[in-house]
């Protein structure tokens, strides 16, 4: 059973059953053959000696070389019919009834078939005519009876014949196939097999990954493909562990970062009462960033670095909240700058979402055209546009300055990808 499970168990018996298949096909018209040439021999042989009879003067023989002629002819008797009459050339004493007639002059090939296989396998050997054509010159036409019992037994030893090559044929193409599939399929698959066991087990050590080594092609491309994968998978697996060194910096980060901002928190609130004007303006604003903020931070430790609190959407003026992005990151924007920022959202636009989130998205945005700006040395404009359409609202931050690199547009929604 173990043979079958194989791959090239399994071929090795596909190839000995197709080849005993192929010749069993084969088998059927070989024996007819065999069998129509050895019947043409006998009656060429009585052919021969028919006009061994005729060139005796009288017709006469002597019975021992008759008897001897009718046994090298394999014939009990020859009948010759020559410029239309018809002549018992030889003829053996007390022969028995004829039990059937074969004439091949005429048989078609499945006459021929079933004439041979039933003499192979259902019959005994019975007493036959056999009608044939002389060679040229020869006659008209030439018959015999003979016993079929020779006949059966040259079929049989040539059928044991055909199946005894048959087999060996068969088992010779197996096993030549079999030691083909070893070297070129088997072998192969069975390294690419265990690589993957072994990558599986320790899929960090960089010795796992597959070294390319087939010769032929399809493999090849395979082992190209996994080496390609099991590299990918061992940077995601360092993407990971870097990810989630990060994310435990993160949150310790966070925890001291919210102490602090704690205590600057109360210390903001307390600006809030200051008789200086310009402090009372700016207070508000200071102690709202604080709050988000501090509200960044129990985030960080509540859910993890990898994952964001659960948006609270609510009703959200785009304008109001724009104009907060840019007081946020343009604090400066009554000072001469590079960069400018435009707030074209629609007065009236109210939307539904998260503000905290919101205002995240769109001062990293704003944020990061500055930058480019400002990097560039040239002057440019940071516009927040946004229009209603059927079911949403889009929302664009549109800049003046040199645009993304190509390898930052591959990476821009992968974390600690830059460009």
């Amino acid at each position: 059973m173990r043979l079958t499970r194989s791959l090239s168990g399994r071929l090795l018996l596909m190839t000995l059953l197709t080849v005993m298949v192929l010749e069993v096909l084969i088998f059927a018209p070989s024996v007819a053959r065999f069998r129509l040439d050895h019947l043409d021999e006998r009656l060429r042989m009585a052919q021969l000696a028919s006009l061994a009879i005729l060139a005796t003067p009288e017709g006469m023989l002597d019975p021992a070389l008759e008897a001897e002629l009718l046994a090298r002819a394999g014939a009990e008797s020859i009948v010759l019919r020559r410029d239309g009459a018809r002549r018992l050339a030889l003829s053996a004493p007390d022969q028995p009834m004829v039990e059937a007639t074969f004439d091949l002059r005429g048989a078609s090939v499945a006459t021929l078939i079933a004439d041979a296989l039933r003499c192979l396998f259902f019959t005994e050997a019975r007493h036959v005519r056999v009608i044939g054509r002389p060679y040229p010159d020869g006659g008209d036409e030439i018959e015999i009876t003979m016993s079929e019992g020779p006949l059966k037994a040259a079929i049989r030893g040539y059928g044991w014949r055909i199946l005894l090559l048959s087999f060996g044929i068969s088992v010779a193409t197996a096993a030549l196939l079999y030691v083909l599939l070893q070297c070129l399929l088997v072998r192969p698959m069975g390294r690419i097999v265990r690589n993957m066991a072994a990558f599986r087990d320790n899929p960090e050590d960089a010795t796992r990954v597959i070294r390319p080594a087939s010769k032929v092609t399809e493999l090849a491309v395979a082992e190209l493909a996994l080496a390609d994968m099991q590299n990918q998978m061992r940077e995601a697996l360092r993407q990971k562990a870097r990810l989630a060194a990060l994310g435990e910096a993160v949150a310790k980060i966070s925890h001291d970062l919210r102490n602090m901002l704690a205590t600057t928190q109360l210390m903001a609130d307390r600006l809030e009462n200051s008789a200086d004007p310009a402090v009372a303006r700016i207070a508000p604003k200071l102690v709202q960033s604080l709050d988000r903020a501090v509200t960044l931070c129990q985030s960080t430790l509540r859910f993890g670095a990898a994952r964001e609190a659960p948006p609270e959407p609510r009703r959200v003026a785009l304008a109001a909240l724009a104009h907060e992005v840019c007081e946020g990151v343009f604090p400066d924007m009554d000072q001469p700058s590079a960069a400018r920022f435009e707030n074209r959202a629609p007065s009236d636009l109210v939307l539904t979402a998260d503000p905290d989130h919101l205002y995240r998205v769109l001062s990293n945005l704003v944020r990061n055209a500055r930058q480019a700006i400002e990097a560039s040395g040239r002057p440019g404009v940071v516009a927040l546009e946004a229009r209603i359409t059927a079911d949403a609202v889009e929302i664009d931050v549109v800049d003046g300055g040199p645009g993304m690199p190509a390898r930052a547009q591959e990476n821009l929604f992968q974390a600690f990808r830059g460009g």
